[in-house]
Formats: C-alpha cells, structure tokens, sequence
C-alpha cells in the first residue's frame, strides 16, 4: 500500500512525527513489522542494522619506545534494543556511510592507548589480550553510540626498525638450525629409505627376472620336449625294435652254439677220445709186444743155460730123462716163439700194462717147464735138483729188474 512501510529484516524503521511513543524516544521504532505511515504528518526513516567492519592501521610507539605500525579489523553493528538503535540513529541516521571511519578512529584511539602499555615481546605473543583490552576499553564510547562490537582481530604488526626480526633472529637461526637438521635427518632417511627401495627394487626385479627365466626356461624346455616327442617316441620304438633284434641274435646265437655243441664239438670229442684210446691201445700192445719178446728172449737165455747146465750134469751122471729133458728144453725157444708171434697177430686186449703181459709170457714158460716136469716122475733126486734149479732161475731178476714169476703147475 501506498501508506503501508515495512522494514527489511536487517533494517529498523523510525517514525517520527507520531503522537504515541511505546518506547523513551520522541519516535517509534518498528523492527521486524509493517507499519502505517501517515502522510505529511508522520515520516519513516530507515537504519540499518547490518554487519559492518572498519579496518585499522594506526602508527603506535610501545613501552619500549619502539615505533610499531598496526593493522586490525573490528567487526560491528547496531544493537537490536531500542536503546542502540535510538542512540544509533540520533548520532549515525544521516550519516551511515560514515559510521565505518569513526568506529575506526575511536579503537584506533584505544589502539594506540593500550600498546602504548605493552613491549613488543607481550604484543607479538598476546595479541588476544590486546584485542579484548581495546574493545574493553572502548565498551563504553561503543555503547553510547549504539554500537556492538562482535569482533576485533589484529591482522598484522609491521616494524620499521627491524625489532622484531632481530628478535626473532637467534629463535630463527636456531629454528633454521634444527629446520636444516630436521632436514638432513629427513633427506638422511629419505636416502636411506630411497636405498632401501632401491635394493627392494633391485632385489624383486632381480627375483621377477629369476623366475621370468625360470618360467621362460620351463616354456622352452616344454616347448622342445613338445617337438621332440615325435623323434623321441620314433628313436624309443627303434630302440625297442633293436632290443628284440638283440634278444632274437642272441638266441640264435645260443640255439647256434647248442648246435655246434650237439653236432661239432660233442662228435669231435668223441673222435677225439676214439683216437686216443685206439692211440693208447696201439701204445700198450707195441709195448706188449716189445715186454714179451725181451721176457721170451730172457726165459729162452734161462731156459738155455738151464739145459747146458741139466745137459752138462746128465752127461755126468748118466741121466737119459734128462737128456730127453734137455731135449725138449731145446724146442722149447721154438715153441716160445711160436707162441709170441701167435700173440702178436691176436687181437688182445691188456687191461693192466705190463704186468699183464709178463704173466702171459711166464704163463708161456711155465707150460714148458710143466712138460718137462712130466716127463721125469720116476726122478725124484734129479727132478728135485731140477726145480731147486728152476727155483732158483726163477728167482733170478729179469732184465726190468723184476723177479721172474713162478708159473703154476697144470695137472
């Protein structure tokens, strides 16, 4: 409505000129409300009650005598009673584009009085005591005006004079000292830990390129096993053909010396044997022959000698047996060796050697002397004579150095 006025809710309306006063005031506030607003007769104004900040950098000397220049912020507003806003728009109404630059020049004022109090060391390590000091001693000045101060921060504090730095130097150079020692230990460690991943890295690229070979050793040994299979399994059959050709030549060979040994070598040694027992045959008759021609010729010489000693002893005593004895003692070599030669064209066998055939051939000469011994029963004296010399011809040794044997008498 043309007559109905309604504040914004960051603003207070003043209404002057209206006969009613709710409040202590020669106008009537309205905040947060609309209004009617009579014309000519009333008339509405409007304070703001927003948020407002003044900056502050004011030129102050400390108790030290030290020229500081310092920089703040102070973050107000009108108050919401009605006595602020009525303190507010009596002094700031008309003037509200100015409220920023004289809040700024009353805590500048307060500023300068309190570092004026304070050394620099209590004004760079308490600048919230100095800002709770400012707005404490400029609460009374503020409320007067209307004003609440919501904040007052000191953003910076410059020095001409090199103080502060000079202050801060040795705490500087120490911090700088242990900053640089911090960081040698931290580029210290960093090596160290940079080594360390280093030889990690080394000994996984070292254990990734074992095994890359590894399995790559493994493909290609599988690899060349896949291609020689073939061969493989080729040379393995012929290996196989050439064990049983072996196994086979092999019991050829033994069938083949089973053979030779059933038809060469067992025949051979039969005719071998055959040959050598007819050699030894042949040996032992020649040696027959040859021992019973020495023992005919032995007993002949006996027999002779026997007969010239028989003759020579008949002729003296007169003896005609034993001249006939003598006589048959005679032939008795013919018959001998009638009797030799009949051996030697007969097909003997002599199973013991010599000894064999000199009992033939004294079984020979025995038969002779059993003639003779017939032929003179009637002789006792002579014919005992007669066999003591037959005795002792027979005990005479032989040309081998044997003794004659004894034949037995044949009755």
């Amino acid at each position: 409505m043309l007559f109905w006025h309604v504040p914004a809710p960051n603003e207070a309306m003043l209404i002057s000129g209206s006969k009613r006063q709710s409040q202590d005031t020669q106008f009537r506030i309205v905040t947060g409300h609309g209004s009617f607003v009579v014309p000519v007769k009333q008339k509405a104004r409007m304070l703001s009650l927003a948020l407002q900040e003044a900056e502050i950098a004011e030129d102050c000397v400390t108790q030290q005598g030290i020229r500081l220049t310092v920089r703040a912020v102070c973050v107000f507003k009108v108050g919401d009673d009605a006595v602020s806003i009525a303190n507010a728009a009596r002094r700031f109404l008309s003037e509200q584009n100015q409220m920023q630059e004289l809040v700024g020049r009353i805590f500048a004022g307060h500023l300068r009085s309190i570092i004026g109090g304070l050394t620099v060391e209590q004004i760079i390590r308490e600048r919230s005591r100095v800002a709770q000091e400012v707005m404490a001693g400029s609460h009374g000045e503020m409320e007067k005006l209307g004003i609440v101060v919501d904040a007052l921060q000191i953003q910076e504090i410059e020095d001409a004079t090199g103080y502060i730095n000079n202050l801060a130097a040795p705490h500087a150079a120490a911090v700088a000292s242990q900053a640089r020692i911090a960081q040698a230990k931290a580029d210290q460690e960093a090596s160290e830990r940079e080594q360390q991943a280093a030889a990690l890295k080394a000994e996984y690229e070292r254990d990734t390129a074992i095994k890359r070979a590894g399995f790559l050793a493994e493909t290609e040994q599988s690899r060349a096993r896949a291609s020689q299979a073939g061969p493989l399994a080729e040379a393995r059959a012929t290996q196989e053909v050439i064990e049983e050709q072996t196994a086979l030549a092999q019991r050829n060979a033994a069938l083949t010396a089973q053979r030779l040994e059933a038809e060469v070598r067992r025949p051979a040694d039969a005719e071998a044997y055959r040959k050598r027992t007819l050699a030894e045959a042949d040996r032992d008759r020649v040696k027959f022959e040859a021992d019973a021609g020495a023992y005919t010729e032995r007993a002949l010489a006996q027999a002779q000698a026997d007969a010239n000693a028989v003759r020579a002893a008949s002729l003296r005593d007169g003896n005609q047996e034993l001249i006939a004895a003598n006589r048959i003692v005679e032939v008795l070599p013919a018959l001998a060796d009638s009797a030799a030669r009949g051996l030697a064209g007969a097909d003997l066998t002599v199973l013991n050697g010599t000894d064999g055939v000199n009992r033939i051939a004294a079984g020979i000469a025995g038969q002779g002397l059993a003639i003779l011994r017939s032929l003179q029963p009637s002789a006792a004296p002579t014919a005992a004579s007669t066999a003591s010399m037959t005795g002792a011809s027979a005990a005479d040794p032989n040309a081998n150095g044997r003794p004659t044997p004894r034949l037995p008498e044949r009755s």
